[in-house]
């Protein structure tokens, strides 16, 4: 029996493939080479998002009366595919499936290019 294995990102998080040892990127966005802005900011592109942020129930007494409405979120400004600028700080490394990824919040996102073909 084979099974497919997924990654999935929860509430306000980015999934980065993060752009190593570059400093200008293919839309033409140049980054500082200094090695104090290095560390504090990176880029990368967004290979999936999260859902967004929850937004909370008002209606306290359909959890008691087991009826449960379906989950709302606040979708993320981020999307897949987009470039993306974000603190370094605030982002989380990890391997997944032998590749190196950054797990960053949109919180931590301080700016993203977005190439939409236009027809």
């Amino acid at each position: 029996m084979k099974t497919k294995r997924e990654i999935i990102i929860i509430g306000d998080r980015i999934l980065v493939s993060a752009d190593l040892d570059k400093d200008r990127t293919d839309s033409g966005l140049y980054l500082p080479q200094g090695l104090a802005i290095k560390e504090k900011i990176q880029g990368g592109y967004a290979v999936k998002t999260g859902p967004g942020y929850i937004v909370p129930h008002s209606d306290v007494s359909e959890s008691w009366d087991g009826t449960h409405k379906e989950v709302q979120y606040i979708p993320l400004q981020v999307k897949e595919g987009d470039y993306v600028i974000f603190l370094r700080k605030e982002a989380v490394e990890i391997e997944y499936e032998k590749k190196s990824y950054l797990i960053v919040p949109q919180a931590g996102v301080v700016a993203l290019v977005r190439e939409d073909i236009i027809v």
